[in-house]
């Protein structure tokens, strides 16, 4: 999983990008401090993977991991080539969801790009430069529709569809918030529109706000409003707090969230977002060899689910010997829950699901 990190420039992006990476990306006090793309791969933390390597005492241990990519701020006229430009719009298109970092916190000390605090301004400055970027794809598209449907009247549907997009899309709204069927949705989904693209909306508050006033707090429910008229995620953050606990061993980390009423880290909480955002799920292997989690959409079939082993798992895909996380723990071990009959043998059509630990039996 790919996440592109947005947010006008000085509204803490580059700063929670740091906490939650440790990659060390330049963060300062003016536009345009990060010029090239900051790339810092995390791993999803999974208590079942700890327990499991606990089991096997297993030589490698591998958990899922996730991709987060920092990307220059966005201003006005970017869509034309302002500020930092297309280039950055590009690195945008390149990911699975946007983490839209919203500044919902007042610092004298931090100048903004707009002289004032505004969620509902910058997260419509943003999307405008996605959307607009798109209104110029949706026009190809159109184009090109539109000339086939001289050839073959089948196209007139897809053509109707798209014209009903771009007008949603003029009318300032975002490809995700557009209402219509699953089969018009597949179409839709073929065409690499940023506005399109799953949101996580990380507003940034500062600590006290986020520890004691989160719904009290006006910017936040700006951010929150905007979020639930196009169906997108949003998450309270606090860029600082992250920045205190980065650092922190795991221990000394959960007894300082503890201190602060917190259960989960804002990376633990973006991850878990991300995951939901996406029909993401996890299924396991375990054994003395190597411990690790692989990470598939919902509704991967077991032989799909094999080939992002090794793609000669999925063509030679015999069966799938699996049992459910929650079963082997009652069990204690693999052996006691095979003389117990709870080790299922599933064929080509089993959907995995979530936590379930596979060998997958293959032959090539």
């Amino acid at each position: 999983m790919k996440l592109g990190m947005v947010g006008l420039p000085n509204v803490g992006k580059s700063t929670l990008f740091n906490a939650i990476t440790n990659a060390g990306a330049e963060s300062a006090n003016y536009p345009f401090c990060t010029i090239e793309p900051n790339v810092g791969v995390v791993s999803v933390p999974d208590e079942r993977l700890d327990q499991l390597a606990k089991m096997y005492d297993p030589d490698k241990f591998t958990p899922a991991v996730l991709e987060f990519v920092d990307i220059a701020g966005l201003v006005k006229g970017a869509s034309k080539g302002e500020g930092l430009g297309n280039k950055f719009l590009s690195n945008i298109r390149e990911v699975d969801a946007i983490v839209h970092v919203v500044r919902c916190f007042q610092d004298e000390n931090i100048v903004h790009v707009d002289g004032e605090i505004g969620p509902a301004r910058d997260i419509e400055t943003i999307n405008l430069e996605l959307i607009f970027s798109d209104i110029e794809m949706l026009d190809r598209r159109i184009d090109k529709t539109r000339k086939a449907i001289k050839g073959d009247k089948k196209f007139q549907a897809e053509y109707d569809l798209l014209v009903k997009l771009k007008e949603h899309l003029e009318a300032g709204n975002s490809a995700r918030s557009f209402e219509c069927s699953e089969d018009e949705q597949e179409i839709i989904s073929q065409i690499d529109l940023l506005s399109n693209k799953p949101v996580i909306y990380a507003a940034n508050m500062c600590e006290d706000d986020f520890i004691n006033n989160i719904e009290t707090n006006p910017f936040y429910q700006e951010v929150r409003e905007i979020a639930k008229r196009e169906h997108s995620a949003v998450l309270p953050i606090c860029a600082k707090i992250e920045e205190e606990i980065a650092d922190m061993s795991d221990e000394d980390k959960q007894m300082f969230l503890g201190e602060l009423g917190l259960q989960k880290s804002g990376l633990d909480r973006i991850i878990q977002e991300g995951y939901s955002l996406l029909g993401l799920i996890s299924f396991l292997t375990a054994g003395k060899p190597e411990v690790r989690a692989w990470t598939i959409k919902r509704g991967t079939k077991a032989p799909q689910a094999a080939g992002k082993i090794h793609t000669d798992f999925e063509r030679g895909f015999i069966r799938a010997e699996v049992i459910g996380f929650d079963t082997l723990m009652e069990c204690g071990t693999m052996a006691a829950a095979k003389e117990k009959g709870l080790v299922r043998l599933e064929g080509k059509d089993y959907v995995m699901q979530d936590g379930d630990i596979v060998l997958f039996r293959f032959n090539v």
